[in-house]
C-alpha cells in the first residue's frame, strides 16, 4: 500500500543523526554515508530538491582525538566540532563528487533565524544552491554556539530549515523505526500515522539511546514535528538503518516509520517566526480584561491592558504575554521599548502595544 502525501514532493529536507554517521567508537560509518549520498542523488536525478541537515561533527571530532566519552564543557565540544566538521564535509564532498554532484556547507546558529535579515539571506542562498543542482548540507555552528544561541539538537534545526525552504516533507532518520505506543512503561505498537500530537504521544517519546554519540531523542523529534507541521510541512520519523529508506519513502511511497500530518491551519510565516524562532526579550503581564479580549481573538494588545513588564526590550522585539497568574497566553512583536513605556504619561491611551498582525495566541 502506497503512502499518500498532500502534495507532490518537489522539495525534501532530510535530517540524519550522529548515531547513523559515526560508529560507537566515534569513527565515520562510511557505508551509511555512501548509502545516504547515493539515495539523495537518486532523488535529485528525479528532479526532487534535497536539503540535508547533518549531525556528526562532534562525534567525528572526538573520534579523531581518540576520546571515548563525550565531554560536558562547551569549549571541549566546540573544539571537537571544529575538527569533526572538516572531516565530515570532506567525506560528503568525496562521495557526492563520485556521483557527479556538488555539495555546500552551511553552518547556522539561532541568530541566523531570529534576525529577519539573516533569515532571508539564508533562504536566498539555499534557493540558489538548489536551483543549480547542489546539495546544501546544514549543521549547527557548534564551534561558536553558546547556551544563548544554540538549538540544542539538529531535530529542531531541521524543522526550522523545512519551514525556511517551504519543504513538502521533512524526514528525520533515527536509530528506531518510529514512535511506539507505550503501555505500562513498555513500548508496544508502532504509530503509523499521527494527526494531532496529544499528551499520550508526548508521553511515548524518550531521550537519546547513546548520549556519547548523539544528543537528541524522540522527545526532541516530537518538538521538531510541532514546528514543521505548523508550517504546513508533514514529517516522517523512520529508521535510517533500513536499506534505501529515503528512496523507499519518497520514490516508492512505502509507508515506513511514523507519519505526522501537517496542521490543517498553518501559521503564516511571520507568526511562525514569532512563536518558534524569535528569542523573547521580555515579559508583559496583562490584566484580566485584556486577557479575556485577547483570547476571544482578532484584537490588538492595547497599552491600558498592561499591568507590568519585565526585561530589556526595544520596539520590534518579541515579548511573552502572561496573565496575572504567570501563565503564558501569547507572544508578539512590541511597538514600544521599555524606555518608551517609562516615558508614556497617559497609560490609558488606546495605543497598540502589539498589533494583532504581530500577535500569536499560545494559550
Amino acid at each position: 500500500m502506497e503512502r499518500k502525501f498532500p502534495k507532490k514532493l518537489k522539495r525534501v529536507v532530510v535530517k540524519v543523526g550522529s548515531s547513523l554517521l559515526a560508529t560507537h567508537l566515534m569513527k565515520p560509518h562510511e557505508a551509511s554515508l555512501r548509502s545516504l549520498v547515493a539515495q539523495i542523488c537518486d532523488l535529485r536525478d528525479k528532479g526532487i530538491d534535497v536539503v540535508l541537515v547533518s549531525s556528526g561533527a562532534i562525534a567525528l571530532g572526538l573520534g579523531a582525538l581518540n576520546e571515548k566519552v563525550r565531554p560536558s564543557d562547551t569549549p571541549s565540544l566546540q573544539a571537537a566540532a571544529a575538527i569533526g566538521q572538516a572531516l565530515l564535509m570532506q567525506l560528503y564532498c568525496d562521495y557526492f563528487k563520485a556521483r557527479g554532484r556538488a555539495c555546500a556547507q552551511i553552518l547556522l546558529t539561532w541568530e541566523d533565524f531570529a534576525d529577519r535579515t539573516r533569515f532571508n539571506n539564508a533562504r536566498n542562498t539555499l534557493d540558489v544552491l538548489l536551483e543549480r543542482g547542489a546539495i546544501p548540507i546544514i549543521n549547527e555552528n557548534d564551534t561558536i554556539s553558546t547556551d544563548e544561541i544554540k538549538f540544542g539538537d539538529n531535530d529542531k534545526l531541521s524543522a526550522l530549515v523545512a519551514a525556511l525552504v517551504h519543504a513538502d516533507l521533512l524526514i528525520m532518520l533515527s536509530d528506531v523505526d518510529g514512535l511506539y505506543k507505550k503501555e505500562d512503561g513498555k513500548l508496544t505498537e508502532l504509530f503509523k500515522e499521527i494527526r494531532t500530537i496529544t499528551e499520550e504521544i508526548e508521553g511515548a517519546a524518550g531521550g537519546a539511546k547513546n548520549k556519547n554519540v548523539s544528543k537528541g531523542g524522540m522527545t526532541a523529534k516530537i518538538q521538531a514535528v510541532k514546528i514543521a507541521s505548523s508550517a504546513d510541512v508533514p514529517c516522517i520519523i523512520a529508521n535510517g538503518q533500513a536499506e534505501n529508506v529515503i528512496r523507499r519513502i519518497v520514490l516508492d511511497r512505502e509507508p515506513l516509520g511514523t507519519y505526522f500530518f501537517e496542521k490543517e491551519e498553518k501559521l503564516l510565516m511571520r507568526k511562525h517566526w514569532i512563536i518558534f524562532v524569535a528569542k523573547p526579550k521580555g515579559t508583559v503581564t496583562v490584566d484580566d480584561g485584556a486577557k479575556k479580549a485577547l483570547l476571544k481573538g482578532n484584537v490588538s494588545l492595547l497599552l491600558p491592558g498592561i499591568a507590568r513588564y519585565e526585561g530589556v526590550f526595544k520596539a520590534g522585539d518579541v515579548v511573552i504575554v502572561e496573565d496575572t497568574k504567570g501563565n503564558a497566553i501569547a507572544r508578539g512583536i512590541t511597538n514600544y521599548s521599555v524606555s518608551d513605556l517609562v516615558k508614556i504619561s497617559d497609560k490609558k491611551s488606546k495605543r497598540e502595544f502589539i498589533h494583532l498582525d504581530d500577535l500569536v495566541i499560545t494559550a
